[in-house]
């Protein structure tokens, strides 16, 4: 069986703008706090939405976040073991690395990549 999305992020300039504008979109609520990395987000900056209170409850967790220095994005998060070992691997099978593990402490851990066509991908696992 593969591996299953566990988080989505949706990163942009103006991170308290986008928010309003998703939670208006599609009812999301959020809770503003930091992520594990100032990489993916200011600190203070990302807003969590639990995915069990998206829908019929049976969302996956995601997040609105971003500032001044972060470039638009939307990306998904794939759960792993190991995400320094997925990362090496996308590497290997033709990927390119553009972050982490980050961070190198804590219980969670991120990564992102490209795959060959340039798209940005994410893992997420517990930390090695």
């Amino acid at each position: 069986m593969g591996r299953a999305v566990v988080h989505f992020e949706i990163i942009g300039t103006d991170p308290a703008r986008l928010r309003g504008y998703y939670g208006e979109l599609f009812g999301w609520e959020f809770r503003v706090g930091d992520t594990v990395s100032e990489k993916v987000s200011e600190p203070g900056s990302y807003g969590f939405v639990d995915g069990s209170t998206t829908g019929d409850g049976g969302g996956i967790n995601g997040g609105v976040g971003g500032g001044r220095d972060h470039e638009p994005q939307v990306l998904f998060y794939v759960g792993v073991p190991d995400v320094g070992d997925a990362l090496r691997q996308a590497e290997d099978l033709g990927g390119k690395r553009l972050m982490g593990p980050e961070p190198r402490s804590g219980a969670f851990t991120v990564g992102h990549f490209t795959d060959p066509e340039g798209n940005t991908i994410g893992v997420a696992g517990p930390t090695a």
